[in-house]
């Protein structure tokens, strides 16, 4: 089957920096055949060499791009758009929605009144899919008007990192860990995402956004569902997206008062904006009603201009005493891969103890595919197990949305830490 790929927002910082370089990579590796057509769609003429040869460095994407110029806020040039896909039958539409979450919903309700929504297109969206829990209800409903849920992709990449799929893989496949993955065992779940830089000139983007919506929401929630779901035993990823919402339905809403937003030093002086509570650091207490975890405390931790980039699950298993170790981490990014802290016999004549890690690493030469090479893929396979689905989103914001209002309404104190900055240097609720 032929597959057409009609990218919004091709000029995009997003599609330069991500999508090409995926979209070159998949049809280098032949895994999907040459069958292959890319439409840009831009307000603009665009000289596709020049395009790609800012993304790639070269253009060798060429024979397979061309790109459509028109207005996105016209409902007639729709037809024109669809009259130049010309869409067959035994052919399949992705439309990439490359564009800020408002215009997205503007362009599915002109692709669906345009009749651009045969059961052989897809949409796939980018994050945020909304900026609270009322207004991702009504983006849902709107684009349930002329697409199926099986025929959306919301896009959260993190999902389709190697190692967050490896927390599904060390789960099930490990029987050891396996059977004390619950309450009796762990007492503390954290997910947490930190960064060394900072907004990196989105001022107008991170103003309206902020580390919650931005990166609590979408990203940490996932990856905590991961670890609180239930796994299928006979390892069906289509079951996956169920799971995860069944685990996030059953987290609590946060509570404001166990929650911290911060903001880095020289945060405001960036953004032009004097007085600005915009969050830049968000760590949240959160627990979960399912028997399996009751009692486990669950941590959420993200952060700019920290003092190191690390994104790490971390599990805390009990103690009998102080003297055990008791931490296992799977490391996301960078560095992928899982260490568990362990005591052994120091050697010598003496009966002291020592900390040694035990761990995986992915051997040097492995090439890990990067996440938007996965999602594309599995978008063009109708493999939906790495993507969101709309309760996954509702459930999300619906624990979040208590936390959302305090802060809107300035309830809760904002601190202010330096660059550089470690987690324990900043206000906590532990």
């Amino acid at each position: 089957m032929k597959t057409k790929l009609l990218v919004f927002g091709i000029t995009g910082d997003l599609s330069t920096r991500k999508l090409l370089p995926a979209l070159q990579s998949i049809l280098a590796s032949k895994k999907l055949g040459s069958n292959f057509e890319i439409i840009g769609v831009s307000r603009r003429e665009v000289a596709i060499e020049d395009l790609l040869i800012q993304s790639l460095g070269n253009a060798s994407l060429k024979p397979y791009v061309s790109v459509f110029s028109m207005d996105l806020a016209k409902g007639e040039e729709y037809e024109k758009l669809k009259q130049y896909v010309a869409l067959k039958e035994d052919e399949q539409l992705l439309v990439y929605l490359s564009v800020p979450p408002m215009a997205a919903t503007q362009i599915v309700d002109y692709l669906g009144k345009a009749g651009i929504n045969t059961p052989n297109v897809k949409l796939l969206f980018e994050k945020p899919f909304g900026v609270d829990l009322t207004s991702a209800q009504e983006v849902i409903s709107r684009t349930a008007k002329y697409y199926d849920e099986a025929q959306i992709y919301r896009i959260d990449h993190y999902l389709a990192k190697e190692m967050a799929q490896n927390i599904v893989a060390f789960r099930g496949g490990n029987a050891l860990f396996g059977h004390v993955w619950n309450n009796a065992a762990i007492e503390k779940v954290e997910v947490v995402a930190l960064e060394k830089i900072g907004i990196e000139g989105r001022a107008g983007f991170y103003e309206q956004t902020g580390a919650l919506r931005d990166f609590v929401q979408g990203h940490l929630m996932q990856l905590l569902a991961l670890v609180l779901m239930e796994v299928p035993p006979n390892f069906d990823w289509d079951e996956l997206p169920d799971l995860r919402k069944a685990a996030l339905e059953a987290i609590h809403p946060g509570d404001p008062r166990q929650a911290v937003r911060a903001q880095y030093e020289g945060y405001q002086h960036e953004v032009d904006n004097t007085g600005s509570l915009t969050e830049t650091f968000v760590s949240l207490h959160l627990s979960s009603g399912d028997a399996r975890w009751k009692n486990v405390s669950l941590v959420v931790t993200t952060g700019k201009s920290m003092n190191k980039k690390a994104t790490e699950v971390r599990i805390y298993f009990r103690k009998f005493h102080d003297a055990q170790s008791n931490c296992l981490i799977f490391r996301i990014q960078p560095d992928e891969g899982i260490e568990i802290d362990l005591f052994t016999k120091k050697p010598g004549y003496e009966q002291k103890f020592e900390s040694q890690k035990l761990g995986f690493s992915y051997p040097e030469d492995a090439v890990l595919p990067d996440a938007y090479e996965q999602v594309l893929v599995d978008a063009i396979l109708s493999k939906k197990s790495l993507f969101t689905s709309s309760g996954e989103v509702l459930a999300s914001w619906r624990i979040l949305q208590p936390i959302l209002e305090s802060w809107d309404m300035a309830d809760q104190p904002l601190f202010i830490y330096p660059k550089g900055s470690s987690t324990h240097t900043i206000s906590s609720v532990e």
